[in-house]
């Protein structure tokens, strides 16, 4: 018997307003619960997705429905999987409920499966930091449960995102299985990511994939038309124990126009491969239950589905994106210490992979596919665009979150930092009651957080708390520079700052510039 597991990726991105920089938008002001409207285009957000909705989400969900229904009690049932992004959910309740309650209708048949992803389709995963991007895939976990009452077992992750690394974290937060691009060994078997014990990696088939989701109405194609039957003859020649068919939702209708024929294709296709005796279709979750791996497989460099070269270059293959990227990822700790809802919505929401990729600047096929998803005439109008927006957000940060100019790195040594960092009061009371002792003792003994909080905070009081406890040792310092912190304030800042201009050479990683 050979498994087809019919997946599918569902998102929307959150476009930005294009002519925030040059219409002069920036540093205007604003309070805190306008920042959506502001940066974000809502009326053409809602434009395009009423539009995908009636051509592509509607239709295609009652197609499927339909089909499920028709074969709900037999023994070779249809069934799908589907991934939405947590900001297409969102947009769902915002902009057209009916969409989710047609959604809600195929996952209640039993024979639809949801898989698990970051919340903001976000490339959180790159972080070296893991901790944003388990927060997000827990608020995605959150938001299905709200959505459909079932919890994901299967991980699929922004454009299918995967290395080794990601493999185990996901495979520490409790998953069945991962999808991975098929292009690290041959797709038709489920494999062991290298390091892990119990999660199963799963393999698009980006071939047949591609041929329905890019190939089905192009003219120039020598398979050209592509019907159900031939294209159930190419699955069931394939070899191994499952086919897994992974593609975008707005393959049916968006972008498959209707008159291509995909809808009539997509109806045909659950009888046509099944008249094939040794296919069935399968969830993710069944292909990880039924089919040991067949080995380990080693994946060192992250991978992707995105353009030819299938790794990360379509969002940090040049410049513009790289600084684009570099600075959304330095306003986390700003805004995490800050504590403001408004902002850290707003930074995880400028964090969708979408803004990157429109600042995509090769040419070719790959850069026709960018232009066609892209908003903006050009890619440079994208990063221009994108790089403004977050340079008003630091503006917006600086102004309402009390954060210091550089971070403190805690270490144990020269160059022996243990990947905790803090930003003012909030993160430094967090930091010091989960670090070792022995990094504790290493940065009091040098008078390094009282130099930092006085420099690089401008916080006097915090800066003689955390000074009196130099001299101390073990938990017995800890507890000290506890108390000094609660004794400073429960504020994320100084109070004291008043117009004060910060000193330089503050300390940053636990150094000071003498």
């Amino acid at each position: 018997m050979t498994d087809v597991c019919l997946c599918f990726e569902v998102h929307q991105p959150l476009r930005l307003r294009k002519e925030f920089f040059w219409g002069g938008s920036p540093m205007r002001r604003i309070e805190p619960d306008q920042l959506s409207d502001f940066y974000f285009d809502d009326p053409e957000n809602r434009r395009i997705f009423d539009r995908v909705a009636e051509k592509c989400y509607l239709p295609t969900n009652e197609i499927i429905l339909e089909e499920i229904r028709r074969r709900q009690d037999s023994q070779r049932p249809f069934k799908a999987a589907y991934s939405f992004s947590g900001v297409f959910l969102d947009q769902c309740d915002k902009y057209n409920p009916r969409v989710l309650e047609s959604f809600a209708r195929l996952v209640d048949t039993g024979m639809v499966e949801v898989m698990e992803q970051t919340y903001h389709h976000s490339l959180a995963s790159l972080y070296e930091d893991e901790r944003e991007f388990a927060e997000q895939v827990k608020m995605h976990r959150e938001r299905v449960w709200d959505a459909f009452a079932v919890r994901p077992r299967i991980f699929e992750n922004t454009e299918l995102l995967y290395d080794d690394r990601i493999a185990r974290i996901v495979e520490d937060m409790g998953y069945a299985g991962i999808f991975a691009e098929g292009i690290i060994a041959p797709p038709n078997h489920l494999y062991r990511p290298e390091g892990c014990d119990r999660i199963s990696l799963l393999l698009r088939d980006y071939q047949i994939t591609d041929d329905m989701g890019f190939r089905f109405s192009a003219r120039w194609w020598n398979e050209y038309p592509l019907t159900a039957s031939k294209y159930a003859s190419w699955i069931a020649a394939k070899p191994g124990e499952c086919v897994n068919i992974f593609c975008d939702y707005e393959t049916f209708g968006e972008h498959q126009w209707a008159d291509t024929g995909i809808f009539e294709f997509l109806r045909h296709l659950p009888s046509e491969i099944l008249r094939w005796d040794h296919l069935s279709f399968k969830t993710p979750s069944d292909l990880a239950r039924d089919h040991p791996p067949l080995q380990i497989v080693s994946v060192p460099k992250t991978t992707s589905w995105a353009d030819i070269e299938r790794d990360t270059s379509c969002w940090l293959g040049n410049t513009l994106q790289w600084a684009c990227y570099t600075y959304h990822r330095r306003l986390e700790g700003p805004i995490k210490e800050g504590g403001d809802p408004h902002l850290l919505e707003t930074w995880r929401t400028l964090g969708l992979s979408d803004h990157l990729y429109y600042a995509f600047t090769h040419g070719g096929g790959p850069g026709e596919v960018h232009n066609y998803f892209s908003p903006y005439g050009t890619p440079y109008d994208a990063a221009v665009t994108f790089f403004a927006v977050l340079a008003d957000l630091h503006h917006r940060v600086k102004s309402w979150a009390s954060a210091a100019e550089d971070p403190f790195l805690f270490s144990t040594g020269i160059d022996e930092f243990t990947g905790d960092s803090a930003w003012g009061r909030r993160t430094l009371k967090g930091a010091v009651a989960e670090v070792e002792i022995e990094s504790l003792e290493y940065h009091t003994q040098r008078g390094d957080l009282a130099a930092w909080a006085r420099e690089s905070l401008a916080d006097e009081k915090l800066a003689e708390g955390l000074q009196q406890a130099e001299g101390l040792r073990g938990e017995d310092l800890r507890a000290a520079l506890l108390g000094a912190l609660s004794e400073a304030g429960t504020g994320s800042g100084s109070d004291q700052r008043g117009g004060r201009g910060r000193k330089k050479g503050a300390a940053a990683g636990g150094r000071v510039k003498r």
